[in-house]
């Protein structure tokens, strides 16, 4: 943010970490971090999204990804408050989210971690791919849509509880956000790191080439970091443990970065 020609960002100090779950998902896809994370001494923030962690998926009937950025932006705020700056964690739609944020609100994210970010989805169905044209017909034909969760090595996962169906126009919200986050990426110029899984089946590896060709951060502030194993729950999957090592350096090394910023 500038104001009189002068960057604000720097006024501000490292003082959170938010954690963003994903779609039909809760906080226990994410639970693995939290731990860690509290260890830094850094503030935790973890949203549930509105109508997500219910008792069923019809809490999600009439929401939209709009209500989700609601929610995640309102903690960002809280957050960071009057002086301070987050890191954002987001997972699958959670990281696409996380991406608008950073987007919208350069001066509050200190940093970004993409954990399988969206944006390229393996359905058919989905948004750039063979037959999106006909997601809108098919919302109009069935009323909600099944999951079946992958893990790569389930007897060596953590599965957590999540929804397994979701209302079709839900979904079709959810791709909505899909189309928007795409947009603005041009305009995410914060220090990222992206972690994803070359063999998933939600979420293809193409998405994390595409956020680092199109944002706008100094090639020198974005990295990429692969798995060879893990499906898209990759905070619960079988290589869960080096997911987690992997966001932490990371957090360590913004954490380093924002001390040594501090003045003298």
């Amino acid at each position: 943010m500038t104001i009189d020609g002068v960057d604000r960002r720097s006024d501000r100090q490292l003082t959170g970490v938010m954690i963003l779950h994903g779609f039909t998902a809760n906080l226990e896809s994410v639970r693995t971090l939290f731990e860690p994370v509290a260890k830094t001494g850094l503030k935790l923030i973890t949203p549930l999204l509105r109508g997500h962690g219910e008792q069923s998926p019809e809490d999600l009937r009439g929401v939209t990804w709009q209500d989700w950025f609601s929610d995640a932006e309102s903690a960002l705020m809280d957050a960071a408050g009057n002086h301070g700056k987050v890191i954002v964690i987001g997972h699958s739609m959670g990281a696409l989210l996380t991406l608008q944020l950073a987007a919208r609100h350069p001066e509050l994210v200190d940093s970004i971690v993409l954990a399988t970010p969206a944006l390229r989805l393996a359905s058919l169905l989905a948004p750039d791919r063979p037959l999106n044209f006909l997601a809108p017909l098919l919302s109009m034909l069935i009323d909600r849509w099944e999951f079946e969760p992958c893990f790569a090595d389930p007897e060596n996962a953590i599965i957590p509880r999540q929804y397994s169906w979701a209302p079709t126009r839900t979904i079709l919200s959810m791709f909505d956000l899909v189309h928007s986050t795409r947009s603005i990426l041009s305009r995410v110029s914060t220090p990222v790191l992206i972690i994803h899984g070359r063999n998933e089946r939600i979420v293809l590896p193409e998405s994390a080439d595409i956020v680092l060709r199109e944002i706008s951060t100094p090639q020198s502030e974005k990295s990429v970091f692969w798995f060879d194993k893990t499906d898209h729950q990759i905070f619960c999957d079988c290589e869960r443990d080096a997911a987690v090592s992997a966001v932490m350096d990371y957090v360590s090394r913004r954490i380093d970065v924002s001390t040594l910023s501090i003045p003298a």
